[in-house]
């Protein structure tokens, strides 16, 4: 059981490219959004929602922005860098088979959120923990998950009429995969190397490294 579960944090992916768009069982979707809405969160005020996008229509329209913005990006990077990310997929909106939107309500649970008073971004971290039970549920199930954070929050508002106040962390494509990856793309597509857990643990206090050693360290 230890085992299956650590193979399931293995296997974990940001996918872009190898979603099917087979549907997902209603059963299972369920099992996901449960785990996510299991997550800790501070002050128990749950602030996440989930809006589960399959309209075609909203969907071409979201993927034709975060195509906008991809070229936003692509303009800032040097003549190297902008090679290396022509190559890169970063979407999978049209492809998988539902867009899952996680909102953050700051005034869930407002204004005596115990655990918040000192760290303002403590519920959004919460948010994060839910985005991370889907994942990793998603995956035990099977299914792909991949993250698209191309987009400028206030026209992901205006697209899914979310209320004022209410941040889109995430939206997530999601939905039965070929398969997945064995080695991260960004690490596959030489945009970055990861960097060895020792170059991240410090003891007693934070001790700043040399950043060339460790980049050395994770080739």
């Amino acid at each position: 059981m230890i085992e299956e579960f650590y193979e399931v944090l293995r296997k974990r992916r940001d996918v872009r490219g190898e979603f099917t768009g087979e549907p997902i069982p209603e059963a299972t979707l369920t099992r996901i959004l449960e785990a996510a809405h299991a997550a800790p969160s501070v002050g128990l005020t749950q602030p996440w929602d989930f809006v589960l996008v399959d309209d075609v229509e909203t969907r071409q329209k979201f993927a034709k922005h975060v195509h906008e913005e991809r070229e936003v990006f692509a303009g800032q990077l040097g003549e190297d860098r902008a090679s290396t990310f022509a190559n890169i997929k970063i979407e999978g909106i049209l492809e998988a088979s539902l867009g899952i939107v996680v909102t953050y309500d700051p005034a869930r649970g407002a204004p005596d959120v115990l655990g918040r008073h000192a760290i303002a971004d403590a519920g959004l971290y919460s948010v994060c923990l839910a985005i991370q039970n889907l994942w990793l549920a998603a995956t035990a199930e099977g299914f792909g998950v991949g993250w698209v954070s191309f987009y400028r929050e206030p026209f992901l508002n205006e697209l899914l009429g979310i209320p004022d106040g209410i941040r889109p962390v995430a939206w997530l494509c999601a939905g039965p995969v070929s398969r997945l990856e064995t080695v991260p793309d960004l690490e596959r597509h030489g945009w970055r190397s990861r960097r060895p857990l020792t170059a991240a643990v410090h003891h007693g206090r934070f001790t700043p490294r040399d950043p060339g050693a460790a980049s050395a360290a994770a080739v």
